[in-house]
């Protein structure tokens, strides 16, 4: 067996540039960018209104005025209208562009409005209030996002207002799922008294689609010859397969033997850790990469949070990030010499700590256990006892 280290290190030493791809920027949310983009113009473009209100010229103020003529009402969006002198002002709406003889923008809160007339009811104005000043933001050329940056709803909004009605994001690889094992059968079928219904393959899917992966669902029956034939058809179609089951040391775990006859080579197998213990790793010639995780829930819902995202992370140039810490709630106790990954509640306590709590299940097959947490804390396996108030990294799901 290898430690959960040395499994990481080779699995980040297999990450693969798949290249880039040019997509319309509202499907974009959730990839990541594989070019810098830059301002088209200064952000905002203009000296910009951010109250409802009246445009005027502080210097009015300074000279005693309080109450102005109401020149025209500006909209939005209209034409800037100028003020001819300093006892005018503009009514003027959010989002307009101030007109070049006024500097400052009094809210409506601020006025008593009548008969034409805008009169001060407050002394507390600035010069320059309530303006959002042209390139305050950013200046032309600025850039205002950069490759390897996560898509998000605010850069799909920052690259909309730059005018990036495509982009440039790296691309993803094909990926399939494959689920084993005669004991399975579809979730909208009755299982026998010694069958279980299909799920990891879905818990499989629905991780890949929130990292923006849409996944093929195939199923390998516990039969020689038909997992090798799938098996060498999905590594002619993928780039990366996912398996659940079929790995271990049991008489009807074929795929590890297929593997090899198909030219995958093994890079890990087995790794001390619980759950998880028997995953398998592997490389074909052609550069193919199989993930095989244990059958039971618990496990593969583990290492595919601990393995394969990072690995998908590493391909596709996401920035890194630091792993995310919490503090342990209360004693723990593990003895096995192996890498612990407990599943814990997550909650922040009256100092704005993130704490951890342990949550008890029933070992790797009680996937209803993880329901009801929310991320597995990473224990050491050099130590068998983890004391309340100490920190160690989480894996969240």
């Amino acid at each position: 067996m290898i430690t959960v280290e040395e499994a990481e290190s080779i699995i980040l030493g297999q990450a693969t540039d798949y290249g880039a791809e040019i997509v319309p920027f509202e499907l974009a949310l959730g990839r990541v960018l594989a070019e810098n983009i830059k301002a088209d113009r200064d952000l905002p473009p203009f000296d910009r209104v951010v109250m409802d209100g009246v445009a005027l010229n502080f210097s009015a103020i300074e000279n005693g005025l309080s109450t102005f003529r109401v020149k025209a009402i500006q909209a939005a969006g209209d034409e800037p209208i100028e003020i001819d002198d300093h006892a005018e002002c503009i009514e003027i709406m959010t989002g307009a562009m101030l007109p070049g003889s006024a500097d400052t923008v009094v809210r409506y809160e601020d006025l008593e409005m009548r008969a034409g007339l805008a009169t001060l009811t407050t002394n507390a104005i600035r010069r320059g209030q309530n303006v959002h000043y042209k390139g305050k933001d950013k200046k032309q050329d600025d850039l205002v996002a950069q490759t390897g940056e996560l898509v998000t709803p605010a850069i799909i909004g920052l690259v909309a207002s730059v005018g990036e009605s495509e982009l440039r994001v790296k691309k993803l690889p094909r990926v399939v799922v494959l689920s084993s094992g005669n004991e399975l059968v579809d979730v909208d079928q009755a299982p026998g008294p010694f069958q279980i219904r299909k799920s990891n393959n879905y818990t499989i899917e629905a991780v890949l689609k929130n990292h923006g992966l849409q996944a093929d669902l195939f199923h390998l029956p516990d039969e020689e010859s038909s997992i090798s034939e799938r098996l060498a058809f999905c590594l002619e179609n993928y780039d990366v397969l996912l398996l659940s089951g079929g790995i271990s040391m049991g008489k009807f775990d074929f795929i590890p033997k297929a593997l090899n006859i198909l030219q995958v080579r093994q890079l890990v197998h087995k790794v001390q850790q619980r759950p998880g213990k028997p995953f398998w790793f592997g490389r074909h010639d052609n550069g193919q990469l199989v993930f095989a995780f244990p059958g039971n829930p618990v496990a593969t819902f583990m290492c595919l949070h601990r393995y394969f995202l990072p690995w998908l992370e590493a391909s596709v140039g996401a920035k890194p990030k630091p792993p995310k810490k919490a503090v342990l709630d209360r004693r723990v106790s593990f003895q096995p010499a192996l890498k612990y990954f407990m599943q814990v509640k997550l909650f922040y306590n009256e100092f704005c700590q993130l704490m951890a709590s342990p949550v008890e299940g029933n070992g790797s097959g009680d996937f209803a256990n993880l329901a009801d947490t929310d991320a597995f804390m990473e224990l050491p396996l050099e130590r068998n006892e983890f004391k309340r108030g100490e920190v160690f990294p989480i894996w969240e799901f």
